[in-house]
């Protein structure tokens, strides 16, 4: 999209929620103007959740979201305000309300939106900078926001989640979920491409170059080593979930041993259930307890009647995200 302006709202930019600090960063640096929009409170059918976030530039440039497009217009207008002035405002959107039929809130929901141009009498440019390097280290970004005017400052106490207190949204940003994949083989190609549009990081490991190709793998990480010296180099922290696939115990049983006593919120592994007790037979053989191997989804997947890579893939998906979301599964 071009950079001049158009004098009309842009199509928003699809990016992760946590790039969107690296993106703002980006654009205040290439010395455009811009305002950040943070759901502060919802209620009812309100289509997006607190703390999402939306960038919007002088020039009508968006990313991000802070609705399904029922107040995204109006939000941008008052984004607009907000950058000449360098303040912030609040906007209170109800289905009750005749402003909130004219911009299309008509699902029954209420949802309140922060506009904060980004300024030191609004949102700090020094604190996107701070965002990305606290990002960038798997670190949650915290910030204290203030509703009725005044500027952001970063919080030294790390919030679980974002929610208005007070006077005072508490936003809280954390890492996007990394989802490591051992073995490029073909289920691989089909997970990896839809769990990065689902929001995960995506990691592909597999020493076996023939199958760990770039042409195979466009645009996702690759890293061409065994896994118990790839896990070394990654956080492998409560955001992160792991999925083997290789059917090769020489390579799946490897990346268990690295991960069985890390605090991973998901490990699956491919896998018959005659394959999976022969894979939990070995690893009480090597010294792991019934509690660390229960922890191992397997066969990997819901049972969806799946038989295509591409089904397989969707399966497995499925199961990732209900453990993400902490949804017990029957």
């Amino acid at each position: 999209m071009s950079d001049q302006p158009t004098g009309k709202p842009g199509v928003a930019m699809m990016v992760a929620d946590d790039e969107l600090f690296a993106l703002a960063a980006n654009w205040h640096a290439a010395g455009h103007d811009l305002a950040l929009a943070f759901v502060i409170s919802t209620w009812g059918s309100s289509p997006r959740q607190i703390g999402s976030l939306m960038l919007v530039r002088g020039d009508m440039q968006i990313a991000g979201s802070v609705s399904g497009g029922c107040v995204e217009a109006a939000v941008i207008d008052s984004a607009q305000e907000s950058i000449k002035n360098g303040r912030s405002q609040r906007l209170d959107f109800g289905v009750a309300d005749a402003i909130a039929w004219e911009v299309g809130l008509s699902c029954g929901g209420k949802i309140s939106i922060l506009v904060m141009a980004v300024s030191e009498a609004g949102f700090p440019p020094h604190l996107l900078t701070s965002g990305v390097e606290s990002l960038a280290e798997r670190q949650t970004v915290c910030f204290r926001l203030p509703v009725n005017g005044g500027h952001a400052q970063k919080s030294e106490k790390v919030f679980e989640a974002s929610k208005l207190e007070g006077d005072e949204f508490l936003f809280a940003q954390a890492p996007r979920p990394q989802l490591i994949i051992i073995g490029a083989v073909h289920i691989s190609q089909h997970l990896a491409s839809m769990a990065i549009q689902t929001g995960f990081d995506v990691t592909v490991i597999d020493p076996r170059r023939t199958f760990a190709t770039a042409e195979r793998f466009p645009g996702i990480k690759l890293v061409f080593d065994w896994p118990d010296i790839a896990l070394g180099d990654i956080s492998l922290d409560g955001e992160t979930s792991l999925v083997a696939l290789t059917h090769d115990p020489k390579i799946d049983d490897t990346a268990l041993h690295q991960v069985l006593g890390k605090p991973l919120f998901h490990i699956a592994c491919l896998g018959s259930r005659r394959t999976h007790a022969a894979r939990l037979e070995r690893l009480s053989e090597a010294g792991f307890s019934d509690a660390d191997t229960a922890r191992i989804k397997g066969p990997a997947g819901l049972n969806i009647g799946a038989k295509t890579p591409a089904e397989i893939a969707v399966s497995v998906l499925g199961e990732l995200v209900a453990a993400y979301r902490g949804r017990a599964l029957q």
